[in-house]
Parts: structure tokens; sequence; C-alpha cells
């Protein structure tokens, strides 16, 4: 019989050290431990064929295993489980990206460019999508985010205080930046706020307590709710601004818990003290300013 091809000569050889350098322990194939994320062909590598009988005394203890834990895939001992997002099995008997954990179901992702010949995924999704509160005051998506996070912090004893966000003051998440702009020209500001109950956004100029826009036609508002759940999103724009437009503008928010606010300065420069000052040309028909984050459309906010 011919002896066999070279790559697989080299194959078998590199094979035989694995084996030789990364024994099995005799209970099983070895629990993934602290390094539970590594899925796939080179787990498999590493844990062969068959399964040896089963001693539970000999089983590494896995470590930070932030979705819980499963069996093996010999059912002899305990291996840190997927956590959310991660590749899964589908079969429940297969054991090739393993199995997710507490709260959590194997399910196709479908949520890509199906059109443009992705392939659905298996991923770990949580079985609930309704927010509720921990005991820390945090309010948080769903269940399985609250347990990772009382994994990763066992002493703090986090558990749900009750179902649903927790009440809380408004917070901003994403405040308005000072910016500045030439006559002529539009300038926007935004705001996004966390709070529940939802909270109210108003604008103000200065120190002055009058809520904009007023009657004033080249200022307006608007409110939208999000981008995350219990967030509310205002915008503040001013059209055509002009050097009176010059000030600090504040976004307050509020709901019956409370109230904050949130100052941005805007400058306001003619064409001649633009060229005086000699700052460089700005990238968008030379009149917008190169870290421009307020003055694009309201659509494109998200």
């Amino acid at each position: 019989m011919p002896p066999p091809p070279a790559a697989a000569l080299a194959l078998s050889v590199l094979l035989l050290l694995l084996m030789v350098r990364t024994p099995l322990p005799t209970g099983a194939r070895p629990s993934s431990g602290p390094d539970y994320l590594r899925r796939g062909w080179l787990r498999l590598l590493a844990e062969g064929e068959g399964c040896a009988p089963c001693r539970p005394e000999e089983c590494a203890a896995p470590r930070g295993c932030l979705a819980g834990w499963v069996r093996d895939a010999c059912g002899c001992c305990w291996e840190c489980a997927n956590l959310e997002g991660q590749l899964c099995d589908l079969d429940p008997s297969a054991h090739f990206y393993g199995h997710c954990g507490e709260q959590l179901e194997c399910r196709l992702d479908t949520g890509g460019d199906l059109s443009r010949g992705e392939v659905p995924e298996p991923l770990c999704a949580c079985r609930s999508q309704s927010p509720l509160c921990g005991s820390d005051g945090h309010t948080y998506a769903q269940i399985c985010r609250l347990q990772e996070a009382a994994r990763a912090r066992p002493a703090a004893n986090l558990t749900v205080a009750h179902p649903g966000p927790c009440e809380s003051g408004p917070q901003i998440v994403s405040h308005p930046y000072d910016t500045w702009n030439v006559t002529g020209q539009d300038v926007i500001f935004g705001c996004e706020v966390f709070a529940y109950p939802m909270a109210s956004i108003e604008w103000r100029k200065d120190g002055l307590d009058i809520q904009l826009p007023g009657d004033d036609p080249h200022i307006s508002v608007q409110f939208r709710g999000g981008p995350q759940r219990f967030e509310v999103t205002g915008w503040l724009q001013i059209q055509a601004v002009r050097p009176s437009d010059e000030g600090t503008y504040r976004c307050l928010a509020r709901n019956a818990l409370g109230q904050v606010e949130a100052p941005a300065s805007l400058t306001v420069l003619t064409p001649d003290q633009l060229n005086s000052t000699g700052i460089p040309q700005l990238r968008s028909l030379n009149l917008v300013p190169e870290e421009e984050t307020e003055s694009q459309e309201i659509d494109d906010y998200y």
C-alpha cells in the first residue's frame, strides 16, 4: 500500500503532538473553564472523540460564567453556557458551538440582509424582552442582562426589585455640544434624555425662563421617542443664524421625580470675522465646522 501523502502525514504528526501535550482528564472531556468563548472545530479537536468514564471529582470548575452553567458533551462536567448573541447549537443533541445559558434559547438570526445572500446564524437570544428594575436601582432591558450583571458582581447580591423599569428622575445621556457657525447657516442642538416616567424636554436661552421657540419664526423644536426605550430626544433648530442668536442654550428635562439641564453655547461669525480669524475653510460649502455634529439633518441623527 503506498505511503500517505506528505500533507496527511504532517497532519497525523500534528494531531499526535496535540494529544500528547494536551492529555484529556480521565473523567470526561475537559471543561472549557474561563476560556469558554472558544467554540467550534478547535474545541472539538482538543476534546477528541468519544467520552471516557465520568469521574466528576476530576472535572475542572468553570469560572466567570455570566450566562450560567451547562453540562459538557459527555454530560459529566459543568462548563460555561453561551451568552446572548453568541453562536449556539440549534440541535440540543449537538455540541459544536455550545448551548445557551439560563433564560436563553438558540434561534436563527434573521435580522441580517438575507436578500444579499447572507446566511442566518444560530444565536443565543433572551426569552424575555421585558424591562425590569434591579435591586441596585438600575433598569435592565431584560432578565438576561440582569443575570449577567449579578454574576459579574456576586458580592452585590443583585436581584429583581420589580417588573418594569425603575422610577427615576431624568438623566441626560447625550447632551448638546458647543458649536459655531456663520451667519445665514442653520444650527441644530440635540439632547437625549432617559427617565421613567418619560421626561419632557424644553429649551431655554441664556438665563431666561422663556420657553423656545416662543414667537420666533426662525427657531423650531422637535421631539421623538428613542433611540432607546424610555428615552426621548429633542432638537432645537435655528435657521439662518444671525449675531443676535449667539448665546447659551439649555436643554431642560423634567418629570415628576425631578429635573436636569445641560447647556451648550452658540458662537455666530460673520464672513468677515471668519476670514480674519484664519480658521481653515470648512468642509461643507466652506461653512460647516470640521467636527460638525449638530448641523446635520434631523433624520440623520440616528
